[in-house]
């Protein structure tokens, strides 16, 4: 539990606040202002939308691949369920593991900038939409692998 947890959510966790140190530090040291928003602020959203894309190909891919590499895959498949079923619970899997990493980002942001959210509702179906395009994405990439 404790190896799953710190390469689930530690190893972005640190990752991430490896790049507002260095960036927020060395960069933005230099950097003022982008149109009136602090630098810190500006590369929030990126390093948000960086780890979520990254986290949702991944776990997606993975996910569907390792099974197919161990020969695991045959007990999936005749179970009794529908195809939709099973690209749905690899999916919504994924999906969700990546928005709960991009919930502790943007937790994380908000230790390093000041971070006002102007839109909620619209970040939160752009997170949801990017987690679920992206790991079908990768449940592509890892069915094909």
């Amino acid at each position: 539990m404790r190896r799953t947890l710190f390469q689930s959510l530690i190893s972005p966790l640190i990752s991430t606040s490896l790049y507002f140190i260095v960036f927020g530090s060395a960069i933005g040291s230099r950097i003022t202002e982008i149109d009136g928003v602090a630098y810190g602020s500006f590369i929030v959203p990126g390093m948000i939308m960086l780890t979520l894309l990254t986290q949702s190909i991944s776990n997606a891919s993975f996910g569907i691949f390792f099974p197919k590499f161990s020969g695991t895959i045959y007990e999936l498949l005749a179970a009794p369920i529908s195809s939709f079923e099973i690209i749905l619970g690899f999916v919504g899997a994924a999906a969700t593991k990546s928005l709960i990493i991009g919930c502790v980002i943007i937790a994380t942001a908000g230790i390093f900038v000041d971070l006002s959210i102007a839109h909620p509702f619209i970040m939160i179906f752009f997170l949801v939409l990017t987690a679920v395009t992206f790991s079908l994405f990768g449940f592509i990439i890892g069915f094909w692998a």
